[in-house]
């Protein structure tokens, strides 16, 4: 079986995130092509962490789980506990509370930004008030395949 791989419609791999899906910009999330899903996969999970915070290692922007097997992830999902759009996808507690949250680095500091995709065997029975450590343990023994793909990106001059 081939890799499971996860593309971005909005940035190449370790490129530079553009800034209208930071939170610099407009905030939306970015869309995502994944190729090569496993055969009985049942749902998607989506984590987002800045890897260069300089507090909290991989510090959570997002966390989106049950999200329906597909292989094209839409830009912009919606703020909210749910996703009636995708199958009920739920969005946890997160920098993001119960929503994307693009990047923000201080001025003049370079930051970068992994998206870990999960590839489950089940859909999960986690309230949406989840953080990432509950989402990760409840994972656990119904990983079918895990992808990242990481972006950077810059806090321009002059920016708020």
């Amino acid at each position: 079986m081939s890799n499971f791989t996860v593309n971005s419609t909005a940035f190449l791999p370790d490129g530079e995130i553009p800034t209208e899906y930071t939170a610099r910009g407009a905030d939306r999330s970015p869309g995502f092509q994944l190729s090569n899903i496993a055969a009985g996969a049942q749902s998607l999970a989506i984590t987002l962490d800045d890897a260069d915070h300089p507090l909290f290692k991989n510090f959570n922007h997002w966390l989106i789980w049950n999200l329906p097997v597909q292989n094209m992830i839409p830009e912009a999902i919606p703020k909210g506990k749910t996703v009636p759009a995708l199958a009920g996808a739920v969005q946890g507690m997160a920098y993001g509370r119960h929503c994307y949250k693009g990047p923000k680095p201080p001025l003049n500091s370079n930051h970068k930004y992994r998206f870990t995709f999960y590839v489950l065997d089940c859909r999960l029975s986690l309230p949406a008030g989840s953080r990432k450590r509950t989402l990760l343990a409840a994972m656990q023994g119904h990983l079918l395949q895990t992808a990242t793909l990481c972006g950077t990106y810059q806090t321009p001059r002059g920016a708020r």
